[in-house]
Order: C-alpha cells, then sequence, then structure tokens
C-alpha cells in the first residue's frame, strides 16, 4: 500500500515536472493555451486514475467507454451512397464513349448496391440510339463493340463476357 502510495505520488509529480517544462518551451500563443489545457487533463488523469486501485476498488475502462459494442452500418445511408456511385459510373462511362466518338450510347450497369463495397456484375450497352461523329475511325458494329468494350474494361475492369448489347 505504501509503494502504490508513493508511485502515484511520485507519478504526480513527475507530470507535473513536464507540464512546466513544456510551458516554459512553448511561445506563447493559441497552442500555447490547447497544450496547457491538455496537460491539465492529463494530470487530473494521473491524479484520479490510482484511487479507485488505493481504496481497493477496481475500475472497468473498457465498460466505461463501450469497447465491446460493434460498428452498425447505416444500410439506407450506403445504398444511397452506391446508388449516387452507380450513376455517376454510368454517366462517366457514357461520356469517355462520347469522347470516341460514339454518341447517345446509353451504359446501364448492375450492381449489389446493398454491400459495403459495391461490386459490378455486368454492365449493359444500348446502341440503338448510336451516333457516329468524324471523331470516329470506323462505322463497322463490330469495331465500335470492340473499341467500348476496351473503353469499360479499362475504366471499370470488367471483362467481356459481363458486357451484353441492346439494339
Amino acid at each position: 500500500m505504501l509503494v502504490e502510495l508513493s508511485k502515484w505520488v511520485l507519478s504526480i509529480a513527475g507530470v507535473v515536472c513536464l507540464s512546466v517544462l513544456v510551458e516554459l518551451i512553448l511561445p506563447n500563443g493559441q497552442m500555447n493555451r490547447y497544450i496547457k489545457g491538455i496537460l491539465s487533463f492529463i494530470i487530473v488523469l494521473v491524479i484520479i486514475l490510482p484511487l479507485p486501485k488505493l481504496m481497493n476498488q477496481e475500475v472497468d475502462l473498457d465498460g466505461l467507454f463501450n469497447y465491446d459494442r460493434g460498428i452498425e452500418v447505416d444500410e439506407d445511408y450506403l445504398y444511397q451512397l452506391n446508388l449516387n456511385k452507380l450513376d455517376s459510373l454510368q454517366e462517366q462511362l457514357e461520356n469517355k464513349i462520347s469522347s470516341y466518338g460514339y454518341e447517345n450510347v446509353l451504359i446501364y450497369i448492375s450492381a449489389d448496391i446493398f454491400d459495403k463495397e459495391m461490386k459490378i456484375k455486368s454492365v449493359s450497352v444500348d446502341l440503338s440510339r448510336l451516333v457516329i461523329t468524324e471523331n470516329a475511325e470506323h462505322n463497322d458494329i463490330l469495331k465500335i463493340k470492340k473499341d467500348i468494350n476496351q473503353i469499360i474494361k479499362n475504366y471499370i475492369g470488367l471483362g467481356e463476357e459481363a458486357i451484353y448489347y441492346d439494339g
């Protein structure tokens, strides 16, 4: 008991000396005020935490801060976030394809938007309203599909087996 009491008093003295040293080193200003507040909090903790042990009572800090609670995912937020990502990705792909000279190509992405990490399953490409501009090299539909496959593969990393065409 006497050993624990002397350790406690020694730790209080050590923290107080450390805080005085830090106050001497730091210049005056806004930061000094914050550091003084933090050091004061540490001093209070050093004084308070050993008290229950000295009185033969245990303190359960884990129960105090509730560390054992799991993190819960807000599914509505996750759904909306993934839906927004999906819409943005579709629009970006359509713009990218349009920059290659293939306009009015509609992209529909199928993905599991209820998972934490949205996984893209497939991409449906609608070519029914395709307009080929002067930027495009060929008018051959097979070449156009090959170009679009390459754009999708480079942009989202999806293989050709998961790309379907309509129109």
